[in-house]
């Protein structure tokens, strides 16, 4: 309580009443003496109670005006998406609750009528996304002409998002003399020219550490072929099996798509992207609130702002295109003071991409392959032991009933059910291929007695990856990693080194067509030693070579690796 006994008693009580004994440094910031009427620019994490600390800050400014109500707004708060507008509003409505100040909320999605007459009364405060805003100041049914403050919330997203021509009419339309507070987790050269223009020597407050990791969030990259994009979440979500988990996908059709997956797996899952009404996105994020919904897969616009107090997972499904969106995206966990996990999802290919954009975010991340059916299985066997369940004392209306029980079945046929009944709808966890190279041309295996090579005709241009095309060779080939030697991926074509031993159980795997898969042709490279040091036969050769090994080798068991004939 003494830590917020220099802002008004009405908001001393609000946040007492909630818990909230010390400041945040952002908060404690923004209670500094020479804040009071200043233009602000402030830089602050995601999750460092921020709203609070601008709610906060604006107090002098709204409190000082109750004699003087003129039915016009005296603060306007400008946030870039529906959800954090309406984020802001609750935490807004509590911590001004005991006070005359009124909240309305301006966004798109929302009845424009409901909005007007929300307007009309009075309210002291509003809050709103750019471009609603601006259709109601262009309609007349917001008037700023009295505004004294004007916060920028998450000023950066907005530029992001491309709301600048809005952001300058709302400024443009502002008194003069108005107080305007910027909150921005970076201070990019677009923040700054906007921070000159429209603010008068604005103190700058930074409490961003740029070299300590966020110790309440653990970051952890899963390294995985392509092909096991969609096991390898599935598998960590069964693995961490917590309460609240956020996936990020990079598009709506991702969104779409990976909901219906997941949903299909049996997992309790909801989805936010554009294409949702508000009112759908609401009821998301209240069944996530009241744990119906355990997942939420979600494009980054639509989980702006998304405050999920107890997230303990979040799940780069899409990887982050630049450092500001990996953390924004993690920040969504490990907030007021509880651990959390970030999880990148990291195809073999984008490796060095994601060592660059952790490096670039001075964040350490441990690296592992997804975890094996054997060890999710065995964190099912513990959550079981460890459950909360058996340490609850009996209720006295069941003990005729527990008796009957006991009476009834031995300890093991309890025990049993009991643990089929923690089982109940999981599904079995997917095998997943091991993937050891940290580079993504790291395919060399040279313990070869001898080797042969075979032709795939496609490459780059198809694009054509390594981590792609190892697990199907492996898979129709039924053969191991370990008789894989060089995968050469060139423009046009992909050359494939194979352990001799080999050949036999690999040539059997082709269909009559010629195909390993389908739409996967592959024909035997007629040369010898490395394709690269000599020079290879035509596609055509080589296709005909291998139809006429393959039927031999159906004929007999052996080959003749050094029949030319």
């Amino acid at each position: 309580m003494k830590s917020f006994s220099n802002v008004a008693p009405e908001l001393a009580a609000a946040l007492a009443a909630r818990g909230y004994n010390n400041p945040t440094p952002v908060q404690k910031a923004i209670m500094g003496e020479d804040i009071s009427g200043r233009d602000i620019l402030v830089s602050a994490e995601t999750g460092s109670g921020k709203t609070i600390a601008f709610g906060l800050a604006i107090s002098p400014d709204i409190l000082r005006d109750k004699d003087k109500l003129s039915g016009k707004p005296k603060v306007l708060i400008v946030t870039p998406t529906r959800e954090l507008t309406l984020q802001v509003k609750q935490e807004l409505e509590w911590l001004y609750a005991k006070t005359f100040v009124s909240v309305a909320s301006c966004v798109g999605g929302m009845d424009m009528k409901v909005e007007r007459r929300s307007l009309k009364d009075l309210p002291s405060l509003v809050l709103g996304t750019p471009g609603r805003l601006k259709d109601h100041i262009e309609r007349g049914s917001l008037n700023i002409s009295e505004l004294n403050t004007v916060v920028l919330d998450e000023a950066d997203e907005m530029l992001n998002l491309g709301f600048r021509e809005e952001l300058e009419f709302i400024l443009g339309n502002t008194p003069a003399d108005r107080r305007t507070i910027l909150f921005s987790a970076t201070i990019s050269k677009g923040i700054e020219k906007l921070a000159s223009r429209y603010q008068d020597n604005a103190l700058r407050i930074s409490t961003i550490s740029k070299n300590i990791q966020h110790l309440d969030i653990e970051y952890r990259a899963f390294s995985i072929s392509p092909k096991d994009n969609e096991n390898a979440i599935m598998n960590a979500l069964r693995y961490y099996d917590v309460d609240n988990a956020l996936v990020f996908c990079g598009t709506r059709a991702n969104v779409n798509h990976l909901t219906s997956r997941l949903n299909n797996r049996g997992f309790s899952v909801v989805s936010m992207s554009g294409e949702l009404s508000q009112s759908n996105r609401i009821r998301a994020l209240q069944s996530m609130r009241e744990g119906r919904a355990r997942v939420c897969v979600a494009t980054d616009v639509a989980a702006r702002g998304i405050d999920l107090p107890n997230l303990q997972l979040v799940i780069h499904a899409d990887l982050p295109k630049s450092k500001e969106s990996l953390l924004h995206r993690s920040g969504r966990t490990g907030r007021a003071g509880k651990k959390g996990v970030s999880l990148l999802i990291v195809p073999i290919r984008s490796q060095k991409k994601v060592h660059k954009l952790l490096d670039s975010a001075n964040i350490s991340a441990t690296w592992e392959n997804p975890p094996e059916p054997e060890e999710i299985l065995e964190k099912d066997n513990q959550r079981i032991l460890e459950d909360p369940i058996f340490s609850k004392k009996s209720q006295d209306e069941n003990k005729d009933l527990i008796n009957s029980l006991v009476e009834k079945y031995n300890a093991e046929r309890l025990a049993a059910a009991l643990v089929h009944k923690f089982k109940e709808g999981k599904y079995a966890p997917d095998e997943i291929i091991k993937i050891n190279e940290s580079k993504v041309d790291k395919f060399k295996n040279n313990n070869f007695e001898k080797s042969v090579w075979f032709k795939l005709p496609m490459g780059t241009k198809k694009k054509v990856q390594p981590g792609w095309l190892l697990p199907k060779l492996l898979n129709g080939g039924k053969i191991d990693k370990k008789d894989i030697g060089s995968i050469k991926v060139l423009k046009k074509e992909t050359f494939i080194e194979l352990n001799a031993k080999v050949l036999n159980q690999f040539l059997k795997s082709f269909d009559k067509d010629g195909q390993l898969e389908p739409g996967l042709f592959l024909s035997m490279v007629d040369y010898n030693g490395d394709p690269f040091n000599g020079k290879a036969n035509s596609s055509k050769n080589g296709n005909s070579k291998q139809r006429r090994l393959y039927r031999r080798a159906k004929e007999r068991e052996t080959l003749n690796l050094g029949d030319k004939k």
